[in-house]
């Protein structure tokens, strides 16, 4: 193993691109592919990427939301105290790799968000206590838990297809969380990822002569320390106000309690983002903490707000030249009753290249997919698990979900993808096990 996470490192830094090139390159591909495999002509595709561009501005705005209320609530001094004391626990470079792991996995099934920048903060303070640990692979095992969010609490495409009104609602109906999330098959799943995705981290642990551990100084964040005056103004009382903090935070608490009394266990992406900005804000305290917190979180979703439109632009080309069409078809055609959830994750897998989307992917698919699980009697929504899976699964090695955890660490792209390929791998055959034996 040593020596194939060294191979698969040095072929990843030598050959993986800047995530941005990455989709600048994947946008030519769709390009390209479009005119062979469809009848688009040039300027047709051309216009279905430029009409594309901006569809999922609504969307790119709840995952800004997010990742800056992840970031804002995990930086917060309380959850910086519950980090520091897990990281204690760590007493040597492998029960590092193994209680990163642990913990992204879980913060990703909660949300994966959250679960990102939880990860990857951790893995940072880890780095600081832990003598002798890859930074490399520290930083790898936090985003590997990125694997799990599909089949967890805010796995996009359950929640969606749970809701009232949701766009496939004439065909598939309302499908609650019991049938998708808390399955026998998902939670198989889920819990196989937990036990082995972790010690597989372990076990590519590099020799002592190819570890690349990092000085814990380089780690120490500024600490930021407010100049106090004799007689502040009224705007600096505000500023500084736990009064105004707490109404705030209790306004949110009280609208949430309401949801969930009338709605019940209802949460969708709108109300997680809710949640983490509330307790983001109370778990401040005063409104200027709150807003430096928001500001230092800014800089880690910068690449993502300059790249979901380009995306954006390769699933226009995807959806409006019937190439996402294609790929699925192709699947379709090869597939039986037995083997049609496998064949739908490994399609997706294949799509979410392309469009690293849950909702826009399901929105790509999900026509092409239930009207061929309708056409062989089978499960609605074991077929939106099935996407949801593909989705998460090559994460693992598309770059574009690492650039918050990898903004957190100050590392780029190339230097975890050789692990992850690893994680990849492994989790492939665990899903489709999951998926085609149970």
């Amino acid at each position: 193993m040593k020596a194939l996470t060294r191979f698969s490192n040095t072929l990843m830094v030598r050959y993986l691109p800047d995530p941005y090139i990455f989709v600048a390159m994947l946008t030519l591909l769709v390009f390209l592919l479009g005119i062979i495999l469809t009848d688009s002509t040039p300027l047709e595709m051309a216009t279905y990427w430029g009409d594309g561009f901006w569809g999922l501005l609504s969307f790119t705005m709840q995952m800004v939301v997010v990742l800056l209320a992840g970031h804002v609530l995990a930086s917060s001094p309380l959850f910086k105290k519950i980090l520091s004391s897990l990281a204690r626990i760590a007493k040597s470079p492998g029960s590092a790799i193994l209680l990163v792991s642990v913990v992204s996995l879980i913060g990703c099934w909660i949300n994966w968000g959250f679960g990102l920048v939880i990860g990857a903060l951790f893995a940072k303070e880890i780095a600081k206590q832990v003598k002798n640990v890859d930074y490399r692979l520290l930083i790898a095992s936090a985003y590997s838990g990125f694997i799990i969010w599909h089949g967890g609490l805010a796995g996009s495409i359950p929640l969606s297809i749970a809701t009232e009104g949701h766009p496939f609602a004439d065909i598939m109906g309302v499908i609650p969380t019991t049938e998708t999330l808390f399955t026998r098959y998902n939670l198989i799943i889920v819990i196989a990822l937990f036990i082995s995705v972790p010690l597989l981290n372990r076990w590519m642990m590099p020799s002592k002569e190819d570890t690349l551990s990092i000085d814990p100084s380089l780690l120490e964040e500024e600490v930021v320390i407010e100049k106090s005056t004799e007689k502040p103004t009224p705007a600096a009382r505000l500023e500084r106000s736990y009064l105004l903090t707490g109404l705030i935070g209790l306004l949110g608490l009280v609208y949430l309690i309401n949801h969930f009394i009338t709605k019940g266990f209802d949460l969708n992406l709108n109300i997680v983002n809710l949640i983490f900005v509330v307790l983001g804000i109370i778990c401040h305290g005063t409104p200027k903490n709150f807003l430096l917190a928001v500001k230092n979180a800014a800089s880690t979703v910068g690449d993502i707000v300059i790249q979901f439109p380009f995306y954006a632009g390769i699933m226009g080309m995807m959806v409006a030249s019937g190439l996402a069409g294609v790929v699925s078809e192709a699947f379709i055609s090869i597939s039986n009753e037995h083997t049609f959830y496998l064949f739908t994750f490994y399609a997706a897998g294949i799509v979410n290249f392309f469009i690293p989307s849950g909702g826009g992917q399901w929105t790509v698919q999900a026509p092409i997919m239930l009207e061929a699980a309708s056409a062989l009697d089978l499960d609605y929504a074991k077929t939106a698990m099935a996407i949801a899976w593909g989705d998460a699964w090559t994460n693992m090695i598309q770059p574009f979900w690492a650039l918050p955890a990898l903004a957190i660490a100050g590392l780029k792209a190339k230097d975890i993808m050789g692990y992850c390929v690893f994680v990849l791998l492994l989790s492939g055959v665990i899903i489709s096990i999951g998926l085609f034996f149970f």
